[in-house]
């Protein structure tokens, strides 16, 4: 009894440290960006045109919404549609239901950079999109299917059986139960996923190199080619004099990632009221 009380300690002790040092290195990364970004903030870095003279991120920040809403756009309902598939119309311990499961954790193993290799030879090359806006949106969104698919079929096994049952009790059919009953509760689950997807694709670089490409414009059509956020900060960081400019955008990027995640809140609790 004894040891257990102590083992019991030990392991809430390194929990603590974990989680401190986990917190320190987080507080530390923000810090850092904010005091060498925020100072560097100047109205030029917001013009919508860029130039090698204000190296605005104007463009890079429009470009990145849109990648954001393209590869969503693309992989959540696929996503989604497949999760709802293996848990509600699937037997339980099918041979196909382990082949997908396992190339799906195949996927999220796979480098980054394997993917804009990927992306490059099929989406740039093969369909001729050339470095643009849709080959970096259909990579991105073959990166982050991964992850919908698995937070959507854990937040459709917490469905408790009983809603289904309720369902077909009133007569329902197995379609109007699983869109007007299962996948409403499960909507904070799903959001959830689609919230680590948004955290992905925003700081994804690698494969948007080789698939969005580099050109700091606004993009007007799918296949003109598009600099997300995390683009301009790499391709700003390799220059030695536009040092301070990159910090300033790193100061945007966390801005973005913090909007669309408290967005992403909100609607998940306006879902949930609803």
């Amino acid at each position: 009894m004894k040891d257990k009380k102590l083992l019991d300690i030990f392991l809430l002790v390194i929990t603590w440290v974990f989680a401190a040092v986990t917190f320190t290195a987080l507080i530390y990364v923000i810090a850092h960006i904010l005091v060498n970004g925020i100072p560097h903030l100047t109205p030029s870095l917001f013009e919508f045109r860029h130039t090698m003279a204000n190296v605005s991120m104007m463009p890079s920040i429009i470009s990145t919404l849109y990648m954001v809403g393209l590869a969503l756009g693309i992989a959540v309902p696929l996503g989604v549609f497949t999760a709802v598939y293996l848990i509600e119309y699937m037997k339980k311990g099918s041979r196909l239901v382990k082949i997908i499961r396992s190339a799906t954790q195949m996927l999220s193993g796979i480098p980054s950079v394997v993917y804009g290799l990927f992306g490059m030879l099929l989406f740039v090359q093969f369909f001729g999109f050339g470095w643009s806006l849709i080959a970096g949106a259909l990579t991105v969104s073959i990166m982050i299917l991964p992850i919908i698919i698995v937070t959507t079929e854990e937040a459709l096994k917490s469905v408790t059986g009983g809603f289904r049952e309720g369902g077909y009790a009133l007569g329902a059919g197995k379609l109007t139960v699983v869109f007007k009953i299962v996948l409403p509760s499960a909507i904070p689950g799903i959001l959830a996923g689609v919230i680590l997807a948004v955290g992905r694709i925003i700081g994804e670089s690698a494969a948007l190199i080789f698939t969005a490409g580099t050109v700091a414009q606004i993009p007007t059509e799918l296949t003109a080619s598009a600099r997300t956020l995390t683009v301009h900060m790499w391709v700003l960081s390799g220059e030695a004099h536009h040092t301070n400019e990159a910090y300033a955008t790193g100061v945007i990027l966390l801005l973005v990632v913090l909007l669309i995640n408290t967005f992403s809140a909100v609607i998940a609790r306006f879902l949930v009221k609803r």
